[in-house]
Order: C-alpha cells, then sequence, then structure tokens
C-alpha cells in the first residue's frame, strides 16, 4: 500500500469497518482464471534460481498453481496453519492506519480483482496476481511472517512522529522490491519484481541499477520510484536479520535524527555503502 495513489478515504457501499469485502470468487469468469493460469505458468518458468528459495517453497506449500485464483477462504486456512495469517480482501487502496492495522493482526489485504490481459505487463495499481503470487508465499515463512506483522506494529507508531513517509521506504525497498543475499549470489525477495516478468529479469541482470548492502538508515532516507523498474536496490542478508533489525531499533530517535538530514536521490552511492553492483544508470533497452 506505501508510496501508491488513489488510496480510498472511506469505505465504500458494501465493506465492512474494517474495510474489508468479500472476494466473490464464484463471480471469477473462466477467462479470468485462465489469464492467472497464464501469468502464473510465465513467472514460476522465469524465477528458478533467481527468486528466494522460501518464495518458491511458499507457492509449493500454499498450492498457489492448483489452478486458476485462488480462494482467499481456502488460502487463509493454508496459511493460519503454517504462520498464523490470513489473506483478506478489499476493495482498493486503503489508508495507512487500516493496512498496518491489518498487518499487525497477521491479516494480508489484497485486492480482489484481475488485470486484464491488455494490461499483463503493466498496471499501476496492484490486482490480485500481484498481491497474492507476490506477497503471500513469503507469508508462508515464519521468520518473514514475523517481519511483516512488526512492520504493521512500526507503521502504527510512525503515524505519531510524522514519519511515515520515512517507513514507507523499508516496506518499499524490502518487501516490494527487496533483494536478499545468498551462498549462491543475489536473489529476489520483493513481491513487486517476483510478480513482473520484466523486472524479475532486469533486478539481477541489468547493468544500469546500483545494487547495495541494506542499511536501515539509508534505506529510510532513499527516494523510491513508483513508474519505472527501480535504479536502486538494497539486499538484505537474511530475513532474520531483517526482523532483528525491525525489532531490535527504536525508531523515535531515528525518525528525529532523519529529520536533520537531507533525502537521498535513487541513483546516489555514498562513502560508507557496500557496494554489490556499481550501476551505469543507463538503462539498456
Amino acid at each position: 500500500m506505501c508510496g501508491m495513489t488513489h488510496v480510498l478515504t472511506a469505505p465504500p457501499e458494501g465493506a465492512a469497518s474494517d474495510w474489508t469485502i468479500s472476494q466473490g470468487w464464484e463471480a471469477y469468469s473462466k477467462a479470468e482464471h485462465a489469464l492467472w493460469d497464464r501469468l502464473y505458468a510465465r513467472q514460476t518458468a522465469l524465477l528458478p534460481g533467481r527468486a528466494h528459495p522460501a518464495f518458491m517453497d511458499g507457492l509449493s506449500r500454499l498450492d498457489l498453481g492448483a489452478g486458476g485464483i485462488p480462494d482467499f477462504r481456502r488460502l487463509s486456512e493454508k496459511l493460519e496453519r503454517l504462520t498464523g495469517w490470513q489473506v483478506v480482501a478489499v476493495p482498493g487502496l486503503v489508508p495507512e492506519d487500516v493496512f498496518f492495522e491489518h498487518l499487525a493482526n497477521r491479516r494480508f489485504v489484497a485486492g480482489n480483482f484481475l488485470r486484464t490481459p491488455e494490461q499483463i505487463d503493466y498496471l499501476q495499481e496492484p490486482d490480485v496476481f500481484h498481491d497474492v503470487f507476490g506477497h503471500v508465499p513469503l507469508l508462508a515463512n515464519p521468520v518473514f511472517a514475523d517481519y511483516m506483522q512488526a512492520y504493521g506494529e512500526g507503521g502504527l507508531r510512525s503515524m505519531h512522529y510524522g514519519a511515515l513517509h520515512k517507513l514507507a521506504r523499508l516496506y518499499w525497498y524490502t518487501v516490494e522490491f527487496g533483494l536478499i543475499e545468498t551462498d549462491e549470489g543475489l536473489r529476489i525477495c520483493g513481491a513487486g519484481i517476483v510478480s513482473s516478468f520484466g523486472e524479475s529479469r532486469f533486478a539481477l541482470d541489468d547493468p544500469s541499477p546500483n545494487r547495495l548492502g541494506f542499511d536501515l538508515k539509508r534505506v529510510l532516507r532513499t527516494q523510491y520510484r513508483i513508474d519505472d523498474y527501480q535504479q536502486v536496490y538494497f539486499a538484505i542478508p537474511s530475513f532474520e536479520h531483517l526482523l532483528d533489525v525491525t525489532l531490535n531499533t527504536d525508531f523515535a530517535p531515528l525518525y528525529a535524527e532523519l529529520e536533520a538530514l537531507p533525502d537521498l536521490e535513487i541513483d546516489v552511492i555514498l562513502p560508507g555503502d557496500r557496494v554489490l553492483t556499481r550501476g551505469t544508470q543507463v538503462r539498456v533497452a
């Protein structure tokens, strides 16, 4: 939800007070189920050796390739047995406090609409494929599942410090567009990458973006873009490290410190950065 536009300001008709709605699984057409299967097959053919093994394991354990758009009720039953999470449908991009409240209570909010065939490679706002294929598999991993809950709790606290725009960058550069270091090299873990046919290749292969080691303060200072592939990626050492940093950092004084520091452009490399790949900043067509 962070960094997106067109956020609704009030629950629309038919939504509960917590903004949840029925997924309406029975209303999906054969064409929509077929398009999900097409998207699923295309991504799962591309991701082995690129996506982190925990993501691939989550796809398998949650049986997301069973055929057609997953039913959130059945998906939640499987996920709840694994890590205590549920997937709930919402009518669109919800306000930050609603989003954080759901995360803090181990509920992942997902849109219930699917892109059209004409939008197969790009759409501005997240659909059910991005939300479920991209995000849900890692929620089957206990450490990442705990991180997402911690992020929701931290998000609620950040609203008291006027620091939401800073914390949004942590979500962007980890949950949405994060990389992770492994013994075999960099792997993808961010939902915005694993659900994108183009960025799944770009994030690891293209020479133009900087790829930097994860540092919390650095990430909170770094701007991001929503209209193109990223020109900087941050790689976490492990999910355990990300959870530990999130749980054991006192964010209040950190937010105060950051107020006195300028934001960083996406192409900047600082002297203290751990540079994994220094990008050319020239996109390859």
